[in-house]
């Protein structure tokens, strides 16, 4: 059977997934389209590149083992942040107890890996909002880091994150004013 064409819409990817000889070159072009998508999600929350590139392997092999099963009661692209975002949470929590923090304490944890960033330079303005965001809490983060990089709809944040769009509302708000408050008055 022929390879399939490059650049499938959603549908035709999660079609040709489910047919034995394109399986394998469906999910080629589904990590090639989302994959840097999916990394900057997972690395704005857990800094390090190691540790997003590990999380983004863990997401794409729990994709290949439920693909099959997709119901498309969402967009696939949703799906996929459900994936990542639940992946890296679950990855949060539990470097949090493997280095025994408090559960409020990963901010701290994470603006030190900041730091040791390659390039990092607390003078510039984007370094500055990066350390900002860490100083929020895990999910406040999340919700920022969707609303603000990925623009994402508070509609398709709600399915992704399972929560109602007021209260994804009222927490964008206030890791706003959190960020906006630390960049004006500093740490």
């Amino acid at each position: 059977m022929a390879m399939p064409p490059t650049n499938l819409a959603d549908s035709d990817l999660i079609a040709h997934f489910k047919v034995k000889e394109l399986k394998e070159q469906a999910f080629t072009q589904l990590v090639k389209k989302y994959q840097e998508r999916l990394y900057w999600h997972i690395r704005r929350m857990v800094v390090v590149h190691d540790d997003a590139h590990d999380i983004l392997q863990n997401v794409f092999i729990k994709v290949w083992r439920h693909m099959e099963g997709f119901r498309a009661d969402s967009n696939l692209y949703t799906w996929l942040y459900r994936i990542a975002t639940n992946e890296t949470l679950t990855w949060i929590e539990s470097n949090k107890k493997n280095n025994h923090q408090a559960l409020g304490d990963s901010e701290s944890g994470f603006s030190s890996e900041l730091k040791a960033e390659k390039g990092y330079d607390a003078r510039q303005i984007e370094w500055r909002l990066q350390q900002a965001i860490q100083t929020l809490p895990d999910k406040q983060r999340i919700v920022f880091n969707l609303r603000y990089y990925d623009e994402m709809p508070y509609e398709e944040m709600s399915t992704v994150l399972d929560t109602s769009v007021g209260a994804l509302k009222a927490s964008y708000h206030h890791a706003a004013k959190k960020v906006e408050n630390i960049l004006i008055n500093g740490l």
